[in-house]
């Protein structure tokens, strides 16, 4: 079994940041895993420019800001495996187990009474990957930290409950990117497109570049779900008609799709009867949502966020699996590349401490008692297995979620952002946060915004020292509050 002290599963841009961050820090026995040909993850496929303003301060392509870090990574001597894909995680109490169960039940020479030995001996901590390579086959790896780094997947078609046959010609706007950008291949010539997430958005105006009229775009929710330059620079600068509250109820065609209805939609996300329209196409693009990438995580048991679908964690980036960090899109999905870059450098950071044990010789993941959600306002602070307090954030009112979720203040940084999403468009607010104590309630911030939307990532910075002032701190609330 080869042993290695930090593994990056995803070598998109979180990955490649986080193994920069990590080296930084020293670590020298770093390890990418990429299960696709090449490094560069979804930038890859992403040609149109804007990326890199807020990192490199200037505007490159997709393929051309990837290119940077893997220069980067490559410069910095990071070793990484393309075409190569992790099966599963396992802690090392799972793992001694499996050892155990193989030596009983299906072949008792395959270990030794001091192979069980040498195994019993490893740091607990540690975690046993198991991955299948194209040159090498399986391969397990021995790792101190892990980072998940896989990104996110689109919601496919049987998520949506779209009635209809299932002919060809309905595309998840991704699948239809890299045809277009990646394979040379047009998908169809009159499009509609359901969903205003930005791939959606962008793709509008790409199948409008490459020739296709794209004739409609349909959102079901009361407003967009992708950026506002987006809509102005991809919708408004081309024509193209963006319908909010309407929905495709049926799909034309058996062979080849042939045509769609679209229906307008009550508050509740119902079709309006009597509000159908039907527009003649022969392709339908999906830009429904992205979901966390999380099949491993859950197998290991990390602790999800029902709202983000990602793992909760804490100001480390750390999930409740000591050793274990998380970042970009698989914990919870970004606007900005620029901002999974910023993150995935701190997780490194954070994992490359955790191995140094600069912080906390034993386990310093968020205890398993103190998760929060929404319905858990009203509970106090916890302390971990190091006796420090675990400090909830709690969302409410149209606040969806917070990343991170809990902060311990011993390991928290001069500095902490934290970001979140919001449920519904509110316009002239004020993002409130305020520091609940035993028997008070006290606002320690406000940030004022012009209008907050759901497509678009909020944040605000909280500081140690204010925190430092609350000795009998229970609770963080963030809100959003009109006027």
């Amino acid at each position: 079994m080869k042993t290695c002290d930090l593994v990056i599963i995803g070598g998109g841009p979180a990955g490649l940041a986080a193994a920069l961050g990590a080296r930084k820090q020293g670590i020298k026995d770093i390890l990418i895993v990429e299960r696709d040909k090449e490094l560069g993850g979804i930038l890859n496929q992403c040609i149109h420019n804007g990326f890199g303003l807020h990192t490199f301060k200037e505007e490159l392509t997709g393929p051309e800001y990837a290119g940077r870090y893997i220069e980067q990574v490559k410069d910095a001597g990071i070793p990484y495996v393309v075409d190569s894909m992790v099966l599963s995680i396992q802690s090392m109490s799972q793992y001694k187990s499996s050892l155990q169960a193989d030596q009983c039940e299906y072949n008792k020479e395959k270990y030794s009474e001091a192979d069980q030995d040498k195994y019993s001996k490893k740091k607990y901590t540690d975690k046993i990957i198991t991955m299948v390579s194209r040159t090498e086959g399986i391969i397990q790896i021995q790792a101190k930290a892990v980072i998940f780094a896989m990104g996110c997947r689109e919601r496919p078609r049987g998520a949506l409950n779209i009635p209809g046959y299932r002919p060809a010609g309905i595309y998840s706007a991704g699948t239809a990117q890299r045809l277009v950008n990646m394979e040379g291949y047009l998908p169809g010539r009159e499009v509609v497109i359901l969903g205003s997430g930005d791939i959606g958005l962008i793709m509008a105006r790409r199948m409008t570049l490459e020739g296709a009229h794209v004739k409609v775009v349909a959102e079901l929710m009361p407003y967009s779900g992708g950026l506002k330059r987006n809509i102005v620079q991809c919708l408004n600068d081309y024509d193209i008609p963006l319908k909010l509250s309407h929905t495709v109820v049926d799909i034309h065609g058996k062979e080849r799709v042939t045509g769609i209805t679209l229906a307008k939609v009550d508050e509740k996300g119902k079709p309006i009867p009597g509000t159908e329209e039907e527009y003649a196409c022969d392709t339908l693009l999906l830009s429904c949502g992205l979901i966390p990438e999380n099949e491993l995580s859950r197998e290991l048991g990390v602790k999800l966020n029902p709202v983000t679908s990602g793992p909760v964690v804490d100001e480390s980036l750390e999930t409740n699996v000591p050793g274990v960090f998380a970042c970009g899109n698989v914990l919870h999905v970004h606007d900005l590349v620029d901002f999974v870059s910023e993150e995935a450098d701190r997780a490194g950071t954070c994992a490359a401490r955790y191995i140094l044990q600069e912080n906390q010789s034993s386990n310093p993941g968020i205890d398993q008692e103190s998760q929060y959600s929404d319905s858990d306002i009203g509970k106090t602070s916890k302390m971990n297995d190091n006796n420090d307090p675990v400090i909830p954030l709690i969302s409410t009112g149209c606040v969806r979620y917070t990343v991170p979720s809990a902060i311990h203040l011993s390991k928290m940084p001069d500095k902490l952002k934290v970001r979140f999403r919001v449920g519904k468009v509110v316009k002239n607010c004020a993002v409130d946060v305020y520091c609940k104590e035993e028997n008070s309630e006290k606002r320690i911030k406000t940030k004022k915004r012009p209008v907050v939307a759901p497509g678009e990532m909020e944040e605000i910075l909280l500081g140690r020292e204010e925190l430092l002032k609350y000795p009998d701190l229970q609770q963080l609330i963030i809100t959003v509050k009109e006027g």
